[in-house]
């Protein structure tokens, strides 16, 4: 055990630990060029979409009360919810107070029978 030898990365100095690991290459002008017009074909794209909606003004102008009805909805969304959470909270509780119910009586019917069915054996002394 004493004749391993085992690297201790401490001994290298933090500056070199990760050397080469890394491959910094700069991109070549060929390469800059074609990606610099692609990023032109889509801006151009960009606009020439933009270009073809129409009533731009009125999109903007609508756009605060677009935002209040947004909320407005949510709010009648989360007062729908509510109610119907509450009527699924009393379906639930009737369904278990009914199941609970036939429990009941079966418990007593069982306590009934027991008693009615009961046979006594006596003997004389």
């Amino acid at each position: 055990m004493a004749d391993l030898k085992i690297p201790s990365i401490n001994n290298r100095s933090k500056q070199y630990l990760f050397k080469n690991k890394l491959s910094i290459r700069r991109k070549s002008k060929q390469r800059l060029i074609k990606e610099s017009f692609q990023m032109l074909f889509f801006a151009v794209v960009l606009l020439f979409i933009n270009y073809f909606i129409t009533q731009k003004s009125n999109l903007f102008n609508a756009f605060a009360s677009n935002i209040y009805a947004i909320f407005n909805n949510l709010l009648s969304i989360f007062g729908y919810l509510y109610e119907i959470a509450l009527l699924l909270y009393v379906i639930i509780t009737m369904l278990i107070v009914f199941i609970l119910f036939i429990g009941i009586a079966n418990r007593i019917f069982r306590i009934i029978r027991r008693k009615t069915n009961k046979i006594i054996f006596r003997q004389k002394i």
